[in-house]
């Protein structure tokens, strides 16, 4: 919290922001201004509000201190940028960005808002470090909508793999090199993307789909048509990283590309081992890379849904109650940062104090529980009493407005 602190120009948001990332690493069964204030011992879910909606500190400024907290913590050599989106389902209409589009957290379309996220992952740990807001074209085509939800009257539609090669400019512009980039098929299918990667002469290896064209000294071909040519002895059995469960073996298979732009183009093929089933990615490199390192690289995407699956158990990433976009951007920034503390923390655990052979090494799970049960404030029961008393007058306000809203509407 000392690394942000000079992000706030007063003592009371400092306090506050202090309060509420340690809600997001509490225990609590939701995490909301309502929830965490009570858990704060706070008398009013108001102060909690205040910060996130309208007290004067700049979100994007602490998420470049969260990039360089992470860094500092993680860095790696062999480090590689994961990019993705992930979506939360959200009903109304009024919610920034909320729109009836495809969420892979629900696994179909649904009103749903729906972020891109960087994240960076090496073998001390993963954790992201940027994020952006995907505003449909049902939004940005609308410029009373955008401003009632605290868009800029700036705001223009940008596709997904837009908004990644902004984050990945930031990354890059503040001084950090990374040699890979890794996506799915969003990403890989987005040529403009692969030329600013290229450009910036940063490597890649993003999915994309069996039907994408690729060129060959033969002509051009579909990736799966290519993958049928492929003979029995071009396979390696390499694993693409350690998993729960031990090595994620596939078969794999290269094929070199004849692109007129400089650089190594190569297309990889994995192959299940069990049901056949084939993934195909687009690679590029400044200069020729082995197979273990394309392999390598492109095991590393599962880091981002790991990032995704434990900031929102962890974190509250995506517990946010909030309609505007001010308040959402800080909401997931302090989410963020309260993750990272987690993967700081297991990852300096891990390196001071290997784990003996009877025990698994501390996971960000174990640490949270750890941390909540040294941190975690006692209240007494006046205290919850007066919260009960609250929360019921708010709804009962809540409930006679909604009922007088329908009475006019009758009328």
């Amino acid at each position: 919290m000392g690394r942000i602190a000079g992000r706030f120009a007063r003592v009371e948001p400092r306090r506050r922001v202090r309060d509420l990332v340690l809600g997001l690493l509490s225990d609590l069964p939701r995490k909301n201004c309502w929830s965490i204030a009570e858990w704060a011992g706070e008398a009013s879910p108001d102060g909690m509000q205040h910060l996130l909606g309208r007290a004067s500190w700049d979100a994007d400024r602490v998420r470049d201190d969260v990039r360089e907290y992470v860094l500092e913590h993680l860095s790696d050599e062999d480090a590689v940028l994961v990019v993705d989106e992930t979506g939360d389902v959200k009903k109304g209409t009024h919610t920034v960005g909320v729109q009836r589009q495809y969420t892979g957290t629900a696994g179909r379309i649904e009103s749903a808002q729906v972020a891109v996220y960087l994240v960076y992952a090496g073998r001390r740990g993963h954790a992201a470090v940027d994020r952006e807001l995907y505003i449909p074209r049902s939004w940005t085509c609308d410029p009373d909508r955008c401003r009632a939800a605290g868009l800029g009257e700036d705001t223009v539609f940008a596709t997904k793999p837009e908004l990644a090669a902004r984050m990945i400019g930031r990354f890059l512009d503040a001084g950090h090199r990374v040699g890979w980039i890794a996506g799915d098929e969003v990403y890989g299918g987005n040529p403009k993307l692969r030329s600013a990667l290229e450009e910036r002469g940063v490597g890649y290896t993003l999915a994309v789909a069996c039907s994408a064209e690729v060129i060959i000294r033969a002509g051009k071909f579909r990736a799966d048509a290519l993958a049928a040519k492929v003979p029995r002895r071009a396979w390696q059995k390499l694993s693409a990283g350690a998993g729960a469960k031990g090595h994620r073996f596939y078969d794999w298979a290269v094929i070199d590309l004849a692109e007129p732009r400089v650089g190594s183009h190569q297309l990889l093929i994995r192959r299940n081992r069990t049901t056949g089933e084939l993934a195909y990615y687009r690679c590029w490199s400044p200069v020729p890379v082995p197979l273990t390192t394309l392999v390598r690289v492109a095991g590393s995407r599962w880091r981002v849904e790991e990032t995704f699956q434990s900031g929102k158990g962890l974190a509250g990433l995506d517990e946010h109650q909030v309609r505007r976009f001010t308040s959402w951007s800080r909401w997931v920034t302090l989410a963020m940062l309260a993750h990272a503390f987690l993967a700081a923390v297991r990852a300096d655990e891990h390196a001071r104090h290997p784990a003996p052979d009877e025990l698994i090494p501390l996971t960000c799970n174990e640490i949270q529980r750890l941390f909540t049960a040294f941190v975690q404030p006692m209240r007494d029961a006046v205290h919850r009493l007066r919260w009960s008393v609250w929360r019921r007058r708010h709804q009962a306000r809540a409930q006679a407005s909604h009922y007088y809203r329908q009475a006019a509407n009758r009328t």
